[in-house]
């Protein structure tokens, strides 16, 4: 059982900076792929980005590609999104996953554990 515990949202300004963070619990988390995902308003979930449980893999959405950032530090159990150049498009709830496996991607049915997401606005 992995719990995921997400930061960091809050509300900025176009072409600002932003920095999200999930905590994870549970003694699995350093052999868990995780991802980023994000819902806007009326919109559906869309994959952000992923990372391989060793940090050696990443693969992005093709919206935030080269503008995004996602790590990990299995030292202390967390995943990171460095987000720049935010545009209001990038509104939206972002949402930390984990997966029972060591490499997963852009599903949702690939990720077993949710956090309760984090609210990024991006003003215009």
């Amino acid at each position: 059982q992995v719990q995921l515990v997400e930061s960091g949202g809050r509300l900025v300004q176009a072409g600002d900076s932003l920095s999200l963070s999930c905590v994870a619990s549970g003694p699995t988390f350093r052999t868990s792929a995780m991802a980023w995902f994000r819902q806007g308003v009326g919109k559906e979930r869309e994959f952000v980005a992923a990372i391989s449980w060793n940090g050696n893999l990443t693969y992005y959405g093709d919206p935030v590609r080269g503008r995004f950032t996602i790590s990990r530090n299995n030292a202390d159990n967390t995943v990171s999104l460095q987000m720049n150049s935010l545009t209001p498009e990038d509104t939206a709830v972002y949402y930390c996953a984990a997966a029972n496996v060591r490499y997963a991607f852009s599903g949702d049915y690939e990720h077993d554990y949710w956090g309760q997401g984090t609210q990024v606005t991006v003003s215009s």
